[in-house]
């Protein structure tokens, strides 16, 4: 479905279409040629507020995809004239709840897609399940999703309507271990930060104790809220048991001013590792940093050298990064492989379901569905729960660019979780 050029590259009519993102919505009401039936999908996701970076790439990626449904999705032998109402939750998770809220009722969708921490997909996910409007959903640890939504242990699953996919706690034990026990050394003493919110205690109970297990010392010095401003009383918990790996799981702007206030006190310092996650996941969040951001080491998602292709685009990873570049002159960043992922698991869906129409069929799609996006493959049958689907992280370094127009680069340094992603540098030391 997507144009290509001569060079082997999208097309620059595509390009330009997509940095318009919004703009290419077909008007309501106006069917093209030939359609006679209609699909409404719900889009929610932060592109404001202090999780902007996970929204930042969503106009680019809603341009390509409407773009790419432009001439219509046929499912079943049937075409569909094909609406996307995307929505920004400026970050406020009561925001995101009226917004599905509004969706649902007001725009009458047919099904809705969201990403990009709790406080997004949590609330339009609890929307979708009490008014039967089928969900699909991604970036936000599985644990907090399932059980942050009210899932037991052990228990039937709660939730016939939405359906999530991503990675979770227990991976990261995995992910750390393997970068951790890497190429740098260190006395394992772990200083953890953890706000008290759905990642942060859904990160204390799955992760704590798989680093303890290890033979990691765990310092944690329990949660605090988000949008402190003094971090000196951990800060010098920190100094005073010697830690020399630092873990953390904030919202953006509370991780900028921990680390500059670890950066005045010296912290940093006698840090050998520094691995964050939920922030730092974005080049214009890193670069905010400076220098202090050289040498993190994040999760990674999603990143150009992933081996894997969107079905609706016909992009490969490394082809989406350099579209995105080219259509806005922003640095490619993960979130571009998830956000795109959700429309083609939902087209995968619907041709599973056969009538996109219909939100039962639709639903039970979901809830069998097994399919190969960006992210790798996503199988909802072999889940760790009912309603969950899982994909694979692997561990990335911020480095100084060496070359090109940008200040950083994230590579690659394990891919212990799917070995078919390429390793493009070797771990150093955050401190030299």
């Amino acid at each position: 479905m997507t144009e290509y050029n001569d060079m082997g590259g999208i097309s620059r009519r595509l390009l330009l279409g997509a940095a318009a993102g919004t703009a290419l919505v077909l008007p309501a009401g106006r069917a093209f040629a030939g359609a006679t039936n209609t699909l409404k999908i719900g889009f929610i996701s932060p592109r404001s507020g202090p999780l902007a970076g996970f929204g930042e790439g969503d106009p680019f990626i809603l341009g390509l995809v409407r773009q790419a449904f432009a001439k219509g999705l046929t499912i079943n032998g049937t075409t569909y004239e094909v609406t996307i109402l995307d929505r920004d939750t400026q970050s406020d998770p009561a925001r995101a709840s009226q917004l599905a809220q509004d969706l649902i009722n007001g725009e009458q969708i047919d099904l809705m897609l969201t990403t990009s921490t709790p406080e997004v997909v949590n609330p339009v996910s609890d929307a979708c399940e009490a008014a039967g409007v089928p969900c699909l959903s991604t970036i936000v640890p599985w644990e907090s999703w399932y059980f942050g939504r009210g899932a037991k242990p052990g228990q039937p699953s709660p939730f016939k309507w939405t359906y999530h996919f991503c990675f979770g706690g227990a991976q990261f034990g995995e992910l750390y271990l393997s970068a951790w026990n890497n190429a740098v050394t260190t006395n394992k003493r772990v200083a953890v930060l953890c706000p008290n919110d759905a990642d942060g205690n859904a990160i204390r109970t799955n992760l704590f104790p798989v680093l303890s297990k290890a033979g990691f010392d765990v310092v944690d010095p329990g949660g605090y809220q988000d949008g402190t401003t003094d971090y000196s009383a951990q800060i010098e918990m920190f100094k005073k048991a010697g830690c020399e790996v630092f873990s953390t799981f904030p919202i953006p702007p509370d991780f900028t001013t921990f680390w500059r206030q670890a950066a005045q006190q010296r912290l940093t310092q006698q840090m050998k590792i520094v691995t964050v996650a939920k922030t730092g996941l974005f080049p214009s969040q890193m670069e905010a940093l400076g220098p202090l951001g050289y040498r993190i080491i994040t999760g990674t998602y999603w990143n150009p050298v992933f081996p894997y292709s969107s079905a609706i685009t016909g992009l490969t990873s490394m082809e989406l990064a350099k579209a995105y570049e080219t259509g806005t002159g922003k640095q490619w960043q993960q979130q571009l492989g998830p956000s795109l992922a959700l429309f083609d698991a939902m087209v995968a869906a619907l041709n599973v379901a056969g009538n996109p129409n219909d939100k039962a069929a639709v639903a039970k799609a979901m809830s069998t569905l097994q399919t190969t996006t960006l992210l790798g493959k996503i199988d909802f049958l072999h889940g760790p729960v009912p309603n969950v689907a899982t994909t694979n992280l692997i561990c990335g370094q911020w480095l100084k660019a060496k070359k090109g127009p940008y200040k950083l680069d994230l590579l690659t340094f394990e891919h212990a979780e799917d070995p078919n992603v390429p390793i493009q540098t070797t771990l150093v030391p955050y401190h030299l």
